[in-house]
């Protein structure tokens, strides 16, 4: 079956869809382990995406100009074009690949909801690093 997109913005995600993304997370965190555990099970047929773990493979973000803290504290996603995500924008872009999760992908990239999520999500991640450091998880 085709799918004929509706719009220029769902055409651009179609699109998006089937290009290729990294993932580049840290499983030494138990959160965000298990929220990427939770997103590879729903994604497990999506060929596209390969899954980095940098608390495994610290080697590979010295080819993107990473510093292993940047990726500890926020989750990013390359894209086939390029394209760094990070934080709330990674998330958006990893919902891009769930069917059922899209249309929050769609309205975190709206602009007034965009920057709130952005805020919290820092506000989140900034507070997720912290604790981990405490609990001496790396």
């Amino acid at each position: 079956m085709t799918v004929t997109p509706t719009s220029t913005s769902d055409a651009r995600d179609a699109r998006h869809i089937a290009s290729k993304a990294t993932v580049y997370y840290n499983s030494a965190c138990p959160v965000c382990n298990a929220g990427i555990c939770a997103m590879q099970e729903r994604t497990a047929s999506d060929k596209g995406i390969e899954w980095i773990d940098v608390h495994r493979n610290p080697e590979v973000l010295d080819a993107l100009g990473l510093q292993l803290e940047d990726v500890r504290e926020r989750l990013h996603i390359a894209d086939s074009e390029g394209r760094m995500w990070v934080g709330a924008d990674a998330v958006a872009e990893a919902l891009l690949r769930v069917p059922r999760w899209r249309v929050f992908a769609v309205l975190l990239r709206w602009w007034g909801v965009r920057s709130l999520a952005q805020v919290a999500y820092d506000f989140f991640a900034q507070q997720l690093y912290r604790w981990n450091r405490s609990k001496s998880h790396w």
